[in-house]
Formats: structure tokens, C-alpha cells, sequence
């Protein structure tokens, strides 16, 4: 009987663990098919920036004045777009009661997205859905809205970044980084302050607090979304931000909770925001309230291959600014 006990001790450490961590060892199936998912999950991410379209194509962000803008390649021109890129002069994007017009110069092409030739006409921006995509040469470009401001984004399809881009580093996939967590709803609908790049605050809704354990210690998130998505969006910063990770923190997508409020939140699916990749991008930092007073080491770590990249991005940036 002494023998059966020491055997049940000796192997009750293992099974406390394995219930800890959701899984069985490193080498379970189980184990390594949740790796295998991680894996084909980040697989696809890095599919998506190397398409000519992508983060990694980042030319330019202009901010447009009231009234004309002329734009193209040429010194005089309000808006400049890169030399050898363009013609010196294409034409003039016009902001007025905001609404932006475009009118091309004579002689110079410019189409549409199914390659139809563009004169003049209103350009949608990227508040209102999908925006209004433009293409001259090599280059992509559109209408975004910042607050009440309004600016040209350029893409170049041909952009060195593209092409050198071979993947991001990440931490070693660990599953003891998916974390159960509990989703506390806020009795009435609110919105919590997302600080920008920019300088900029965006109120954003929130549908409550994200309550999780890790190594016994708890902590919460604040995502965003509303009632009856299908998932949450979470910007959060760790202890590695501006060392191993991106100096503004990161991106997480979860699961929209189950009936009894329970969710996921996987940090090996933590990735790089846009910022990471280019200083053209308007990316949200995040709240105060999403600052972790611990090390992450799981997801992507930061990414070095970007030219003209800004040095801000090995800082932690503050929510003030």
C-alpha cells in the first residue's frame, strides 16, 4: 500500500501540471497539433504581407489642405510623390466641405482598380467602407480619415520593403501563452480612450473587462468590440516592448466569449502592428489599462528589415503623446 502512495505523490505533480496548462507535454499530440495551428495560423499572416497590397508597401502619407492639392513627382507640387515613381505632374486632388475630388492632368494615366481610365470624380475615403483605390504606375493610392483630417496614403507595388521581406521572428510557440479568461460585461455600453500615433485619441467601444491568470498571478485586458461580434480586438504593451518586441505594443485578436463568458486569449498570435513595418502607418497604442507588468514572451517579436524605418519604434511609446 506505502508503494501505491509514493507512486500516486510522484505522479500528482505531473498531472497538476498538465492540468495547468491545458495540455498535455511538449510532445503530446495534442501539443504539437495546437503548435501545427499556431503555425499555419502565422503562415498565413506572413502570405498576407508579402501580397503587393500589404503594410509592407508603404510609400507615403500626405495630409491634404483645404482646397487644391496638385500632386506628382515634381518639386512644386503640394503633394510629392517618390521621383522615378511617378509623373512630375499628375494632377490635383481637391478638399472641400469634406469631400476630396481628384482631377488628372491630360496625358497621364491613371486608373481604377479593374483598369478603367479615371478623369475626375469624388473619391470615397476609408470611413465609409472600402476606399476609393487609385493606380498610377507601380503605385496605389487612396483617401484615409483621421479624426477630422483627412490625407493620401501611397503604396508601391515594386517597394523594397516587399521585396527583402523574408518573415518576423517570433518566440518559440508555448501553449501554456493560451490563457483562459473571463469576460466581465460593463452593465452599460462604453468606450474606452485608444491613444494614436498621430497624437490623436479615438473613443472605441468596449464590451467589458478580460479577467485571466498567468503563474497565478491575475490580470485583465480591455478589448474592443461590441455585443455579438464574432471577435474582439485587443492593443496591448509587455516588459519585452522596445527590447524583444515592438516598442508600441501589439495586436491580439480573441474569440467572442461563450454563453457562460468564458474565452481564449492566445499571446502566440500576439503580432506586429503596421508601425512596426513603416513609419507611413497611423497605427492605435495602447490604453493605459492594457499595460502588462510582465514579460510576453510569446508572438511575434520586433521587426528589423524595414527601410527608413522609424527609430521611435524600439521606444515604448507614452499614450500622451
Amino acid at each position: 500500500m506505502k508503494k501505491i502512495i509514493v507512486q500516486i505523490l510522484l505522479l500528482f505533480p505531473l498531472t497538476l501540471g498538465w492540468i495547468v496548462n491545458g495540455c498535455g507535454s511538449h510532445d503530446s499530440p495534442r501539443e504539437k497539433a495546437y503548435i501545427e495551428s499556431v503555425n499555419r495560423w502565422h503562415a498565413q499572416r506572413i502570405a498576407r504581407l508579402k501580397r503587393k497590397d500589404s503594410w509592407l508597401t508603404l510609400a507615403g502619407l500626405f495630409w491634404l489642405q483645404e482646397g487644391e492639392n496638385s500632386f506628382g513627382a515634381a518639386r512644386d507640387n503640394r503633394i510629392r510623390f517618390p521621383a522615378g515613381k511617378a509623373a512630375p505632374h499628375i494632377g490635383v486632388l481637391v478638399l472641400k466641405d469634406s469631400s476630396v475630388t481628384i482631377r488628372v492632368f491630360p496625358g497621364v494615366e491613371v486608373t481604377d482598380t479593374l483598369g478603367n481610365p479615371v478623369r475626375e470624380g469624388i473619391l470615397r475615403d476609408d470611413s465609409r467602407g472600402k476606399p476609393t483605390i487609385l493606380k498610377h504606375r507601380s503605385l496605389l493610392f487612396y483617401i484615409i480619415k483621421r479624426s477630422k483630417r483627412f490625407a493620401v496614403r501611397l503604396k508601391d507595388t515594386e517597394h523594397p520593403n516587399l521585396k527583402k521581406f523574408t518573415g518576423i521572428d517570433r518566440f518559440p510557440v508555448d501553449p501554456r501563452w493560451r490563457v483562459r479568461a473571463v469576460l466581465k460585461p460593463f452593465p452599460t455600453p462604453r468606450t474606452v480612450p485608444i491613444p494614436t500615433v498621430l497624437g490623436t485619441i479615438v473613443n472605441e467601444p468596449t464590451p467589458g473587462v478580460l479577467e485571466f491568470t498567468i503563474q497565478g498571478q491575475k490580470y485583465h485586458l480591455t478589448p474592443l468590440g461590441k455585443p455579438g461580434d464574432a471577435e474582439y480586438f485587443i492593443i496591448f504593451g509587455d516588459e519585452t516592448n522596445g527590447k524583444e518586441t515592438y516598442g508600441a505594443g501589439r495586436f491580439l485578436e480573441v474569440p467572442a466569449p461563450d454563453f457562460s463568458g468564458v474565452t481564449f486569449i492566445d499571446f502566440n498570435k500576439a503580432y506586429n502592428p503596421p508601425c512596426a513595418f513603416t513609419p507611413y502607418a497611423t497605427c492605435p497604442l495602447p490604453p493605459e489599462e492594457n499595460e502588462l507588468p510582465i514579460r510576453v514572451t510569446a508572438g511575434e517579436k520586433n521587426y528589423h528589415g524595414a527601410s527608413h524605418h522609424s527609430s521611435t519604434s524600439q521606444k515604448k511609446r507614452s499614450p500622451t503623446k
